[in-house]
Protein backbone atom coordinates (compact mmCIF):
# COMPACT_ATOMS: atom_id res chain seq x y z
CA UNK A 1 0.00 0.00 0.00
CA UNK A 2 2.12 3.17 -1.45
CA UNK A 3 2.40 5.69 1.26
CA UNK A 4 0.40 3.91 3.99
CA UNK A 5 1.08 0.85 6.01
CA UNK A 6 -1.39 -1.49 7.71
CA UNK A 7 -1.51 -0.24 11.13
CA UNK A 8 -2.09 3.65 9.57
CA UNK A 9 -4.91 2.37 7.76
CA UNK A 10 -6.56 0.07 10.64
CA UNK A 11 -5.99 3.87 12.53
CA UNK A 12 -7.83 5.77 9.84
CA UNK A 13 -10.47 3.50 9.67
CA UNK A 14 -10.82 3.68 13.26
CA UNK A 15 -11.30 7.39 13.38
CA UNK A 16 -13.82 7.82 10.53
CA UNK A 17 -15.72 4.37 11.02
CA UNK A 18 -15.45 3.67 14.83
CA UNK A 19 -18.35 1.21 14.90
CA UNK A 20 -16.07 -1.45 12.42
CA UNK A 21 -14.71 -4.47 14.66
CA UNK A 22 -11.44 -4.30 12.82
CA UNK A 23 -9.05 -7.65 12.07
CA UNK A 24 -5.10 -7.32 11.24
CA UNK A 25 -4.01 -10.22 9.10
CA UNK A 26 0.11 -9.84 8.15
CA UNK A 27 2.91 -11.30 7.11
CA UNK A 28 4.55 -9.42 9.70
CA UNK A 29 4.15 -11.19 13.06
CA UNK A 30 7.08 -8.97 15.20
CA UNK A 31 6.16 -7.61 18.44
CA UNK A 32 6.73 -4.28 17.50
CA UNK A 33 4.06 -4.24 14.60
CA UNK A 34 1.64 -6.20 16.98
CA UNK A 35 1.88 -3.50 19.62
CA UNK A 36 0.93 -0.58 17.42
CA UNK A 37 -1.62 -2.66 15.47
CA UNK A 38 -3.17 -2.96 18.90
CA UNK A 39 -2.80 0.77 20.48
CA UNK A 40 -3.22 2.78 17.42
CA UNK A 41 -5.79 1.08 15.25
CA UNK A 42 -7.43 -0.81 18.14
CA UNK A 43 -7.82 -3.65 16.23
CA UNK A 44 -9.76 -7.16 17.88
CA UNK A 45 -8.25 -9.88 16.36
CA UNK A 46 -4.30 -9.93 15.11
CA UNK A 47 -3.96 -12.63 12.74
CA UNK A 48 -0.71 -13.72 11.09
CA UNK A 49 0.27 -14.95 7.88
CA UNK A 50 -0.24 -18.24 6.32
CA UNK A 51 -3.60 -18.22 8.10
CA UNK A 52 -6.14 -21.11 7.46
CA UNK A 53 -9.45 -21.36 6.95
CA UNK A 54 -10.48 -22.49 9.88
CA UNK A 55 -8.56 -19.61 12.14
CA UNK A 56 -9.80 -16.80 10.04
CA UNK A 57 -13.66 -18.11 10.29
CA UNK A 58 -13.30 -18.40 14.58
CA UNK A 59 -11.80 -14.90 14.28
CA UNK A 60 -14.91 -13.36 11.95
CA UNK A 61 -17.77 -14.92 14.39
CA UNK A 62 -16.95 -13.15 17.40
CA UNK A 63 -15.43 -10.14 15.56
CA UNK A 64 -19.71 -9.71 13.47
CA UNK A 65 -21.03 -10.41 17.27
CA UNK A 66 -19.37 -7.67 18.71
CA UNK A 67 -20.28 -5.26 15.98
CA UNK A 68 -23.73 -6.18 16.66
CA UNK A 69 -22.96 -5.37 20.48
CA UNK A 70 -21.12 -2.04 19.21
CA UNK A 71 -24.65 -1.55 16.88
CA UNK A 72 -27.37 -2.58 19.94
CA UNK A 73 -25.59 0.27 22.07
CA UNK A 74 -25.99 2.86 19.61
CA UNK A 75 -29.28 1.77 18.96
CA UNK A 76 -30.08 2.22 22.71
CA UNK A 77 -28.43 5.48 22.92
CA UNK A 78 -30.01 6.99 20.01
CA UNK A 79 -33.16 5.48 19.82
CA UNK A 80 -34.52 3.51 23.04
CA UNK A 81 -33.06 6.54 25.81
CA UNK A 82 -34.03 9.21 23.07
CA UNK A 83 -37.65 8.06 22.85
CA UNK A 84 -37.93 7.16 26.43
CA UNK A 85 -36.38 10.86 27.21
CA UNK A 86 -38.82 12.34 24.51
CA UNK A 87 -42.56 9.89 25.69
CA UNK A 88 -41.47 11.54 29.49
CA UNK A 89 -41.07 15.13 28.39
CA UNK A 90 -44.77 14.93 26.73
CA UNK A 91 -45.97 13.67 29.66
CA UNK A 92 -44.47 16.17 32.17
CA UNK A 93 -45.53 18.85 29.65
CA UNK A 94 -49.31 18.30 30.07
CA UNK A 95 -48.76 19.01 33.78
CA UNK A 96 -46.37 22.34 32.86
CA UNK A 97 -46.61 23.12 29.58
CA UNK A 98 -45.23 26.71 30.61
CA UNK A 99 -41.93 24.68 31.58
CA UNK A 100 -41.30 22.37 29.23
CA UNK A 101 -42.41 24.54 25.61
CA UNK A 102 -38.97 25.96 25.17
CA UNK A 103 -37.58 22.32 25.29
CA UNK A 104 -39.85 21.30 22.15
CA UNK A 105 -38.75 24.64 20.26
CA UNK A 106 -35.32 24.55 20.97
CA UNK A 107 -34.87 20.75 19.84
CA UNK A 108 -33.99 21.78 16.58
CA UNK A 109 -31.67 24.64 16.86
CA UNK A 110 -29.50 22.54 19.57
CA UNK A 111 -29.16 19.78 17.02
CA UNK A 112 -28.39 21.72 14.24
CA UNK A 113 -25.80 24.09 15.72
CA UNK A 114 -24.00 20.70 17.41
CA UNK A 115 -24.20 19.09 14.21
CA UNK A 116 -22.27 22.13 13.04
CA UNK A 117 -19.58 22.00 15.46
CA UNK A 118 -19.39 17.94 14.74
CA UNK A 119 -19.84 17.19 18.65
CA UNK A 120 -20.32 13.61 19.22
CA UNK A 121 -23.07 11.77 19.92
CA UNK A 122 -25.56 14.46 19.03
CA UNK A 123 -28.84 12.15 20.73
CA UNK A 124 -27.26 13.46 23.80
CA UNK A 125 -27.83 17.48 23.06
CA UNK A 126 -31.29 16.74 21.60
CA UNK A 127 -32.24 15.50 25.39
CA UNK A 128 -30.24 18.15 27.20
CA UNK A 129 -32.87 20.55 24.96
CA UNK A 130 -35.56 18.55 25.73
CA UNK A 131 -34.81 17.82 29.62
CA UNK A 132 -33.20 21.28 30.14
CA UNK A 133 -36.24 23.12 32.17
CA UNK A 134 -37.22 20.13 34.19
CA UNK A 135 -36.13 21.97 36.88
CA UNK A 136 -38.66 24.37 36.21
CA UNK A 137 -41.27 21.78 37.69
CA UNK A 138 -40.24 23.18 41.25
CA UNK A 139 -41.05 27.18 40.27
CA UNK A 140 -44.44 28.75 40.85
CA UNK A 141 -46.25 29.18 37.25
CA UNK A 142 -46.41 32.83 37.83
CA UNK A 143 -43.06 32.97 37.71
CA UNK A 144 -42.67 31.17 34.55
CA UNK A 145 -45.19 33.41 33.27
CA UNK A 146 -43.57 36.35 33.78
CA UNK A 147 -40.48 35.06 32.53
CA UNK A 148 -41.70 34.46 28.79
CA UNK A 149 -43.36 37.97 28.91
CA UNK A 150 -39.98 39.69 29.72
CA UNK A 151 -40.97 40.92 32.76
CA UNK A 152 -38.46 41.47 35.13
CA UNK A 153 -38.27 38.88 38.28
CA UNK A 154 -38.11 39.79 41.74
CA UNK A 155 -34.91 38.88 43.75
CA UNK A 156 -36.45 36.14 45.71
CA UNK A 157 -38.31 34.70 41.98
CA UNK A 158 -34.61 35.43 40.34
CA UNK A 159 -32.87 33.04 43.14
CA UNK A 160 -35.65 30.37 42.67
CA UNK A 161 -35.07 30.49 38.72
CA UNK A 162 -31.10 30.24 39.01
CA UNK A 163 -31.55 27.24 40.93
CA UNK A 164 -33.57 25.04 38.47
CA UNK A 165 -30.31 23.79 36.53
CA UNK A 166 -29.23 22.13 39.67
CA UNK A 167 -32.57 20.71 40.30
CA UNK A 168 -32.77 19.43 36.85
CA UNK A 169 -28.86 18.23 37.25
CA UNK A 170 -29.87 15.98 39.67
CA UNK A 171 -33.13 14.21 38.61
CA UNK A 172 -31.75 13.85 35.18
CA UNK A 173 -28.29 11.87 37.01
CA UNK A 174 -30.41 9.35 38.37
CA UNK A 175 -30.79 8.03 34.79
CA UNK A 176 -27.89 5.68 34.05
CA UNK A 177 -25.92 7.27 30.99
CA UNK A 178 -26.46 10.57 30.81
CA UNK A 179 -24.28 12.29 33.20
CA UNK A 180 -22.61 14.21 30.67
CA UNK A 181 -26.85 15.52 29.73
CA UNK A 182 -27.09 16.33 33.16
CA UNK A 183 -23.84 18.27 33.34
CA UNK A 184 -25.22 20.76 30.33
CA UNK A 185 -28.57 20.85 32.06
CA UNK A 186 -26.40 21.84 35.30
CA UNK A 187 -24.46 25.11 33.78
CA UNK A 188 -27.00 26.15 31.40
CA UNK A 189 -26.63 29.25 32.91
CA UNK A 190 -23.20 29.91 33.22
CA UNK A 191 -21.78 33.21 31.23
CA UNK A 192 -19.33 32.03 28.58
CA UNK A 193 -16.44 34.24 29.73
CA UNK A 194 -16.65 32.50 33.59
CA UNK A 195 -15.15 29.74 32.11
CA UNK A 196 -11.78 30.03 33.01
CA UNK A 197 -8.52 28.51 30.97
CA UNK A 198 -8.09 24.79 32.30
CA UNK A 199 -11.58 24.28 33.16
CA UNK A 200 -12.15 20.84 33.41
CA UNK A 201 -15.12 20.62 32.01
CA UNK A 202 -15.28 17.97 29.16
CA UNK A 203 -15.42 19.93 25.81
CA UNK A 204 -18.65 18.90 24.91
CA UNK A 205 -20.21 19.14 28.30
CA UNK A 206 -19.18 22.70 28.24
CA UNK A 207 -19.95 23.44 25.00
CA UNK A 208 -23.39 21.23 25.54
CA UNK A 209 -24.09 23.94 27.98
CA UNK A 210 -23.23 27.06 26.04
CA UNK A 211 -25.75 25.28 23.54
CA UNK A 212 -28.57 25.31 25.39
CA UNK A 213 -27.98 28.47 27.12
CA UNK A 214 -27.57 30.74 23.63
CA UNK A 215 -30.93 28.83 22.42
CA UNK A 216 -32.59 29.38 25.34
CA UNK A 217 -32.33 32.64 26.25
CA UNK A 218 -32.88 33.29 22.04
CA UNK A 219 -35.92 31.35 22.37
CA UNK A 220 -37.17 33.86 25.37
CA UNK A 221 -36.49 36.93 23.09
CA UNK A 222 -38.59 35.46 20.55
CA UNK A 223 -41.52 34.40 22.52
CA UNK A 224 -41.69 38.05 23.20
CA UNK A 225 -42.22 38.83 19.58
CA UNK A 226 -38.72 40.16 19.05
CA UNK A 227 -37.60 39.20 15.74
CA UNK A 228 -34.71 37.15 14.89
CA UNK A 229 -31.79 39.45 14.01
CA UNK A 230 -33.34 41.69 16.58
CA UNK A 231 -33.00 39.17 19.09
CA UNK A 232 -29.70 37.96 17.72
CA UNK A 233 -28.22 41.62 18.19
CA UNK A 234 -29.47 42.28 21.41
CA UNK A 235 -27.79 39.17 22.60
CA UNK A 236 -24.27 40.06 20.90
CA UNK A 237 -24.57 43.49 22.73
CA UNK A 238 -23.93 41.47 26.26
CA UNK A 239 -20.47 40.55 25.88
CA UNK A 240 -18.89 37.90 27.38
CA UNK A 241 -22.54 36.11 27.89
CA UNK A 242 -22.51 33.56 24.75
CA UNK A 243 -20.18 31.73 23.18
CA UNK A 244 -19.35 34.36 20.00
CA UNK A 245 -19.15 30.90 17.53
CA UNK A 246 -22.25 29.75 18.32
CA UNK A 247 -24.15 32.85 18.41
CA UNK A 248 -22.78 33.04 14.75
CA UNK A 249 -24.16 29.48 14.25
CA UNK A 250 -27.62 30.63 15.53
CA UNK A 251 -27.73 33.76 13.57
CA UNK A 252 -27.35 31.13 10.42
CA UNK A 253 -30.12 28.49 12.20
CA UNK A 254 -32.75 30.69 13.36
CA UNK A 255 -36.36 29.40 14.23
CA UNK A 256 -37.56 28.51 10.91
CA UNK A 257 -40.81 30.24 10.03
CA UNK A 258 -43.26 27.19 9.38
CA UNK A 259 -45.66 27.88 6.12
CA UNK A 260 -49.05 26.37 6.01
CA UNK A 261 -52.60 27.47 6.66
CA UNK A 262 -53.67 29.14 9.71
CA UNK A 263 -57.35 29.51 11.29
CA UNK A 264 -59.36 29.09 13.90
CA UNK A 265 -61.30 25.92 15.12
CA UNK A 266 -62.84 23.86 17.55
CA UNK A 267 -61.81 21.77 19.72
CA UNK A 268 -63.63 18.84 18.19
CA UNK A 269 -61.67 19.88 14.93
CA UNK A 270 -58.32 19.47 16.64
CA UNK A 271 -56.03 16.61 15.37
CA UNK A 272 -52.47 14.91 16.22
CA UNK A 273 -49.53 17.68 14.11
CA UNK A 274 -51.37 20.68 14.04
CA UNK A 275 -49.37 23.38 16.08
CA UNK A 276 -50.88 25.93 18.09
CA UNK A 277 -50.42 29.70 17.09
CA UNK A 278 -51.70 31.39 20.48
CA UNK A 279 -51.38 29.83 24.02
CA UNK A 280 -54.74 27.43 24.64
CA UNK A 281 -56.03 28.21 27.82
CA UNK A 282 -58.84 26.53 30.33
CA UNK A 283 -61.86 28.09 31.00
CA UNK A 284 -60.52 28.69 34.46
CA UNK A 285 -57.34 30.57 33.55
CA UNK A 286 -54.81 27.63 32.96
CA UNK A 287 -52.43 27.35 29.88
CA UNK A 288 -52.88 23.66 28.16
CA UNK A 289 -50.74 24.65 25.26
CA UNK A 290 -48.18 27.36 24.53
CA UNK A 291 -47.74 28.75 21.79
CA UNK A 292 -45.55 26.82 19.25
CA UNK A 293 -46.21 23.37 20.48
CA UNK A 294 -47.27 20.74 18.38
CA UNK A 295 -50.56 19.14 19.63
CA UNK A 296 -50.10 15.06 19.65
CA UNK A 297 -52.49 12.52 20.95
CA UNK A 298 -51.55 12.54 24.68
CA UNK A 299 -51.99 16.46 23.99
CA UNK A 300 -55.68 15.99 22.84
CA UNK A 301 -56.34 12.94 25.76
CA UNK A 302 -55.65 15.86 28.40
CA UNK A 303 -57.60 18.69 26.14
CA UNK A 304 -60.36 16.35 26.12
CA UNK A 305 -60.36 15.89 29.92
CA UNK A 306 -60.19 19.59 30.63
CA UNK A 307 -62.83 20.01 27.46
CA UNK A 308 -65.64 18.01 30.08
CA UNK A 309 -64.51 19.00 33.28
CA UNK A 310 -63.57 22.63 33.03
CA UNK A 311 -63.97 23.86 29.30
CA UNK A 312 -61.59 25.53 27.01
CA UNK A 313 -61.46 29.01 25.64
CA UNK A 314 -62.27 28.55 22.13
CA UNK A 315 -61.43 28.99 18.78
CA UNK A 316 -58.38 27.28 18.68
CA UNK A 317 -55.73 29.06 16.63
CA UNK A 318 -53.65 26.08 14.78
CA UNK A 319 -51.29 26.02 12.01
CA UNK A 320 -51.05 23.02 9.50
CA UNK A 321 -47.57 22.33 7.42
CA UNK A 322 -47.54 23.27 4.09
CA UNK A 323 -46.07 20.84 1.26
CA UNK A 324 -45.45 21.41 -1.96
CA UNK A 325 -48.82 22.92 -2.71
CA UNK A 326 -50.95 21.11 -0.66
CA UNK A 327 -51.70 21.23 3.06
CA UNK A 328 -50.87 17.80 4.95
CA UNK A 329 -50.40 17.37 8.69
CA UNK A 330 -46.50 16.69 10.12
CA UNK A 331 -47.92 13.61 11.64
CA UNK A 332 -48.05 12.01 8.51
CA UNK A 333 -44.23 12.89 7.43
Amino acid sequence: MPGMDGVQLLSRVKDSFPDTVRIMLTGNADQETASEAVNAGQIFRFLTKPCSTATLATSLAPAVRQHNLLTAEKELLNKTVKGSITVMAELLSLSNAAAFSSGYRIKPLVKEIAGDLRLPGLWQYEVAALMSQIGCITLPTDVLHKLHAGITLTEEEQKMYINHPKVGSKLIRKIPRLEKVAAMIENQLRSFDSCEEGDSKEEEVRLGAEILKATIEYDLLRQQDIGHLQAIKQMNKQSGKYNPSILNLLEKHKQKDVHGIIKNISFKDVIPGMTAVEDVFAKNGAMLIPKGQEITWPVIQSLTNFEKQIGIVEPIRVRTIENHGQYRWPWYQ
